[in-house]
């Protein structure tokens, strides 16, 4: 690989890591090349991208990033090395891990994520990934809550005139 396309590559990671919010450093060592483009296809399928790169290039461009002190994933690049980017969900890419592990027990393994800039290290750390909501979700659910007690309220006002009517009805039919 010439220093231009090494420069080209460190460029172009260095404007993914700009774009994505959200990404995770895995190690596939071991997959066979079938193996990979399955997972490749899994992540696509989740609207995540996975790229394998070398390490001293993805070092270089979080090295470039002036934003977020990067140092504490540097120790983890090492091996075998794909990125999964996720521009929306946090969660998405722990979700693809986990469920490509329920084909291939073990692999990939999660050496890091970066989350809204909050570092996670180690694949014990995947479990907490994916049970991340993720915006969507908790605007969600924020907007349910809020809307709950309205719903108990206009329940209770609906359900009293029904009750009411009755009791009028019930007290009008014994004067009769």
């Amino acid at each position: 690989m010439t220093r231009e396309e090494k420069a080209q590559i460190i460029e172009e990671l260095e404007k993914k890591f700009a774009e994505h919010q959200h990404f995770y450093i895995t190690d596939a060592g071991g997959l066979t090349v079938e193996q990979v483009n399955g997972f490749r296809r899994l992540c696509f399928k989740a609207g995540v991208e996975y790229g394998v790169y070398k390490n001293t290039l993805i070092r270089k461009a979080l090295e470039r990033r002036k934003d977020v002190d990067y140092t504490p994933l540097f120790k983890v690049l090492h091996g075998f090395s794909g990125i999964i980017f996720s521009k929306e969900a946090g969660n998405a890419p722990a979700r693809v891990i986990k469920e490509f592990r329920q084909k291939l027990e073990g692999k990939p393994v999660l050496k890091a994520a970066s989350i809204d800039s909050e570092f996670f290290i180690g694949d014990d750390q995947l479990n907490t990934l994916a049970e991340l909501k993720s915006k969507q979700e908790l605007i969600g659910e924020i907007v349910s809550l809020l809307q709950s007690p309205a719903k108990n309220v206009l329940s209770a006002l609906l359900s009293g005139k029904h009750t009411l009517a009755g009791l009028v009805k019930a007290l009008e039919e014994r004067k009769n």
